[in-house]
């Protein structure tokens, strides 16, 4: 323990008058005694029931808990995929090999007065209670580390006042026979650091590829920071944020005065190294099984996922992903060895029909980086973005593919100066049909239609076609000139694939307990969200990007629509298309934002990729046709 950690204990040693002075200072008296009273009977209370509350669980068993049971995910047929459960990724180590850094930053943002109180904080607990009878729920948990731990293991996440009452009961009890030391340990060694990592000694590896013995304080505020929430401070989910999150910790530490200022100083200025993300679990299709976690975090919470005994079956079709996985590792190969300087490849699958994802890869190889590009990448699209303006165009009863639209000169004012569009050749075509614009993705004109129509309506395409990325309405956006994921792509299209009728997409199907009680059911609901002349006219148009644009190499001897994407100094290029039963999008690229080549194309080195996995995923699917525009009523 260190010494400033010591100077704390004797400096709250008395938190309940702490608090009562700061809020006299604030509210006057009648408050105060309102305060003083609550603060009493919570403690004298807690007290009463730490005796009567015989029936909670003993808290000695702690040091041998084993998760109660583990979560198994299949396949859509039935294969298993994976199990989890939440003891499966953990080092214990004993505290005097954990960072002092760390175990100061932790202490400072998660329970500054540990070494104090007795299980409970008093001031904390009436603060919450004011905040709570104030909004009529428990709104605030005003919980301790020690209370934290007690309910990690034994408790259900729900706020309820009873559930505090009894975190409370168990923390006093556990202070009772353990040391404060012993206590911090375990809540170290047992807290969730994100990407399915427990323990403070594996997390360390992962983020930072070190021992917790060894972390800086930079590292240690990051890393601290991460605990409340690691879907969203993890720094491989975003470094902007999780720094964001980590100047919290060390502003906490600072007003503590468990750090000085040039420690301060010095801890923003030091630069993050991270390590790789390795979460040991084992599964046979990594992405498939650790998206579906993912999904069913967001609905359920972290403890249903590790130790509800959840049966979890995917969307995805185990062939399929297998023929995607080999898809990624070859054709990656194949595109380095012509000179294409990419690291990285995504590709995903969505049936139209159910929006169901039937395959999914976030990279070329899950060992070697367990970050998932497929659903976390926000990468520009490029001129794969395009259809959503001639969709857009097409709907609004003004323009069909024999519509004329110039390709010729033209500049905009926006702030700072003015832009003027090119097209990737430089040349300029004059008057030509929407359809061979969008066949021969020239830029001008697909900027000219999202003038003409509105780019406030462009954005409220994408949004009904479920792309969340920010965007602004600027001349520019036609051109993909904002950040999307291969997952939103491949969605977006097969809504479009099936003529507006679209679902939430999904990689779970169904979900059931241990015995066979049905907790989630996915089964498709769709609900029609796009004018279907116009998707249906979209598609017959991006057939000819197939058939005699920019995409001939994605020919697959059937009818098939798509589009080909290649972003400005060829930092991102793509293929994205669909036949009836089959919506893929393939990405290409590098993390760290590196040009893959002068004049790579999506044309020329992705379309490829994408005509070998459909051909081989479509092998025993008949072959079906789209219908034609005419089939549906033109909007007026």
């Amino acid at each position: 323990m260190s010494s400033s950690i010591a100077r704390e204990k004797l400096r709250y040693s008395s938190p309940g008058w702490k608090f009562i002075k700061e809020v006299s200072q604030v509210t006057g008296g009648t408050l105060l005694a309102v305060i003083m009273l609550t603060s009493a009977i919570v403690a004298g209370g807690l007290v009463g029931l730490a005796i009567s509350f015989r029936n909670l669980p003993d808290v000695r068993v702690l040091r041998n808990y084993i998760p109660s049971e583990t979560s198994y995910f299949y396949d859509i047929n039935g294969k298993v995929l994976a199990s989890i459960h939440g003891e499966a990724n953990r080092e214990v180590i004993p505290l005097n090999k954990i960072s002092p850094e760390l175990k100061r930053a932790v202490l400072a943002i998660e329970d500054s007065h540990f070494y104090s109180h007795n299980g409970i904080n008093i001031s904390s607990v009436g603060r919450a209670s004011i905040v709570n009878w104030q909004r009529g729920a428990v709104a605030e948990g005003g919980s301790t580390l020690t209370m934290q731990l007690v309910k990690n293991i034994f408790l259900t996440q729900q706020r309820r006042f009873s559930r505090k009452v009894a975190e409370a009961v168990l923390a006093i009890r556990l202070e009772q026979i353990l040391s404060k030391d012993q206590i911090l340990e375990m809540y170290l060694n047992q807290v969730y650091w994100g990407h399915n990592t427990y323990g403070v000694e594996t997390a360390a590896q992962s983020y930072f590829g070190k021992s917790a013995a060894d972390l800086n304080l930079a590292e240690a505020a990051m890393m601290a920071g991460i605990i409340q929430a690691p879907q969203n401070y993890s720094p491989f989910v975003s470094m902007k944020t999780a720094k964001q999150r980590q100047e919290t910790v060390l502003n906490r530490m600072r007003s503590l005065g468990w750090i000085t200022a040039e420690e301060d100083e010095k801890a923003r200025e030091t630069k993050i190294t991270l390590g790789k993300v390795r979460s040991f679990q084992r599964s046979s299709m990594p992405f498939v099984t650790n998206t579906a976690a993912q999904e069913l975090e967001r609905e359920y919470g972290l403890e249903a996922v590790q130790k509800g005994g959840l049966r979890v079956q995917t969307t995805v079709d185990s062939r399929m992903q297998q023929l995607a996985e080999e898809t990624v590792a070859k054709w990656h190969k194949t595109i380095r060895s012509q000179g294409v300087r990419a690291d990285q490849m995504a590709l995903v699958s969505v049936d139209p029909r159910t929006q169901f994802i039937k395959a999914l890869v976030g990279g070329v190889d899950y060992q070697k980086s367990e970050f998932n590009r497929a659903t976390q990448a926000r990468r520009q699209p490029g001129s794969s973005f395009k259809p959503f303006v001639y969709y857009t165009a097409f709907a609004s009863g003004k323009f069909t593919p024999n519509s004329v639209i110039n390709d010729t000169p033209v500049s905009y004012r926006i702030p700072g100066g003015i832009w003027t569009p090119k097209n990737y050749d430089d040349s300029f075509n004059g008057p030509m049909p929407v359809r061979r614009s969008l066949e021969v993705s020239r830029n001008i004109p697909a900027v000219k239609l999202g003038s003409a129509v509105g780019l406030n309506k462009v954005v409220e395409t994408c949004r009904i076609l479920g792309i969340n990325s920010p965007m602004e309405p600027v001349p520019s956006l036609p051109l993909g000139a904002i950040g999307v994921t291969p997952l939103e792509m491949a969605s977006a299209y097969a809504t479009i694939a099936n003529y507006g009728w679209q679902s939430k997409p999904t990689i779970i199907a169904r979900v059931t307990d241990s015995s066979g009680n049905v907790i989630l059911d996915n089964s498709p609901k769709p609900q029609l969200v796009l004018e279907p002349w116009a998707a249906a006219t979209l598609t017959d148009v991006m057939k000819g990007v197939i058939t005699s644009g920019t995409g001939t190499a994605a020919q697959i001897g059937r009818p098939a629509a798509g589009k080909t994407g290649t972003t400005s100094s060829e930092r991102d290029i793509w293929f994205v298309g669909f036949v009836p039963q089959l919506a893929t999008a393939v990405w290409v690229g590098n993390d760290n934002y590196r040009p893959v080549g002068k004049g790579a194309t999506g044309g020329v080195f992705v379309a490829p990729i994408w005509r070998s996995f459909m051909s081989q995923a479509l092998k025993n699917t008949p072959v079906e046709n789209f219908r034609p525009p005419s089939q549906f009523d033109r909007p007026k």
